[in-house]
């Protein structure tokens, strides 16, 4: 169960991780140093709008912000390309990639 100050943690050990600063993290979303400073200082939790800014700014999904799997946090460049390109697939492309793909692990 999520405690009440998992998110700024979160938050904290993101940047720290990718060596962010608050500045850097404000700068990357639009949202004030002042307001970030102060989700930060009493722990709250942020709207959904703004916790989707922040995981824009640290180049994150909401689902990877929420990931235990630290390993999968980070996307190659050819991954996000991939994902980008899966994401405009109609969901009958999607599951024809499937199979394709499927069907080359069994090579």
């Amino acid at each position: 169960m999520l405690d009440e100050k998992y998110i700024t943690n979160r938050i904290r050990e993101l940047c720290d991780k990718k060596q962010m600063s608050m500045y850097a993290l404000s700068n990357k979303t639009g949202i004030s140093q002042s307001s970030l400073s102060n989700l930060m200082k009493r722990g709250s939790t942020p709207t959904f709008y703004t916790l989707d800014k922040i995981c824009d700014g640290l180049g994150i999904t909401l689902s990877q912000f929420f990931s235990e799997d630290m390993e999968k946090l980070e996307l190659s460049s050819e991954q996000k390309r991939v994902l980008e390109t899966w994401e405009s697939l109609s969901d009958k492309e999607k599951a024809a990639v499937e199979i394709y793909v499927r069907g080359m692990k069994l090579k």
